[in-house]
């Protein structure tokens, strides 16, 4: 598994990522019509505009993208984080197997190399991954109500107040 920064050309692979593991993370929990609109063209796109707007990586196996993070300054400016993960996906068929925690290894140090020192995500409460979070110890510290679809969602906040505890994450099997 090779884990390094985006680069244009990229987005096509990222786009397939989130498309797909939207599909398969979200499926049950948001509507199955709003997951059938989801667009690789209309990801890849957007991906096109955000890549070198963000850190962002990607992991690679057998030169396919299964997965990415995307991070940067929190964007509130409400919590005591300065750091914010926007974004981490991962195929399912690679879930489970400690990718997720090396792109968390590689962003919390890109993070505190731009001299941020903690972190806050975002996350559906429905979502079964959330425990990948809290098996990093992130600390839920608070809840929002979210529109998708026009659907109401409950969405919480992980915070790390320390991103060192994220710079060995990948380490951790």
């Amino acid at each position: 598994m090779i884990i390094r920064e985006a680069i244009m050309g990229d987005e096509d692979g990222i786009a397939r990522v989130h498309v797909d593991s939207w599909r398969t993370t979200y499926k049950g929990i948001v509507s199955n019509d709003y997951l059938r609109t989801l667009s690789y063209e209309q990801r890849a796109e957007n991906w096109r505009r955000g890549i070198g707007k963000s850190a962002l990586y990607v992991a690679e196996e057998n030169g396919q993208i299964v997965g990415f993070a995307t991070g940067g300054k929190e964007r509130t400016g409400n919590y005591d984080a300065d750091a914010e993960l926007y974004a981490i996906y991962l195929l399912q068929s690679v879930q489970g197997q400690g990718v997720g925690k090396q792109l968390v290894r590689k962003l919390a140090e890109e993070m505190k190399r731009l001299n941020f020192s903690s972190l806050l995500v975002w996350v559906l409460d429905q979502n079964p991954s959330k425990k990948f979070y809290e098996s990093l110890g992130g600390k839920r510290i608070d809840e929002t109500m979210i529109d998708i679809a026009g659907e109401q969602f409950k969405e919480v906040a992980y915070h790390w107040d320390d991103l060192k505890l994220l710079m060995n994450a990948g380490t951790i099997k």
